[in-house]
């Protein structure tokens, strides 16, 4: 199976953002959007933020950010036909996804430890899969991202599971300025897919 995959980060409850990337998501004929977290602000109602995605027919994947409460997060995936993969895994033939939300500073935080048991438990439900997509908010530490920012620390629970668990790619956001940086760790491709968003096809 070839998917073409749509991912973004720190929409931050900008709706006309969320517009545009629907518009290129249709454009482009992307099969899924995977949302990296922080889709609101400050837990802020997100005023139909997943609305747009769903008007243009295209499957959506999300995880909580460090500004987004599960409470939120719950009420979105009750409201719309969408998964939250913190915790949890989701399959489309041979490529699964499973993920990790929130962050390792901010007022929805997870301990290094607990980030890297979530994925470690996310994954053992489709780590038999022949391609995997890891799907977190923070960036791994000791990367190049991490250079971006003097307030965002890389989590070395997201580096670990990552070396333990090999997927393809690992999505995440977190670091604006970051935004589109790809670097690798071992065989795994780390994407940064930013607000922008960014296109990928496996």
């Amino acid at each position: 199976m070839t998917m073409r995959i749509l991912g973004v980060g720190d929409l931050h409850g900008d709706r006309s953002l969320a517009e545009r990337l629907a518009k290129r998501a249709e454009k482009e004929q992307v099969d899924l959007v995977v949302v990296c977290g922080d889709f609101t602000f400050f837990d802020d109602e997100p005023k139909g933020i997943i609305g747009p995605f769903l008007t243009a027919k295209k499957k959506v994947l999300l995880i909580p950010g460090n500004h987004d409460s599960l409470a939120t997060t719950d009420v979105l995936t009750k409201s719309y036909p969408i998964r939250n993969l913190h915790g949890y895994s989701a399959r489309y033939e041979d490529i699964g996804f499973f993920g990790c939300g929130k962050a390792n500073i901010g007022l929805e935080r997870l301990d290094e430890t607990e980030i890297q048991d979530t994925l470690r438990k996310a994954h053992g439900y489709i780590g038999y899969l022949p391609k995997r997509i890891m799907v977190t908010h923070v960036h791994p530490s000791g990367t190049l991202m991490e250079k971006f920012t003097r307030f965002f620390p890389g989590s070395t629970g997201v580096r670990k599971a990552i070396e333990e668990l090999q997927p393809d790619i690992a999505f995440c956001s977190h670091v604006h300025e970051a935004e589109g940086i790809e670097e690798r760790i071992g065989k795994t491709r780390v994407i940064n897919v930013g607000r922008k968003g960014f296109i990928l096809e496996l």
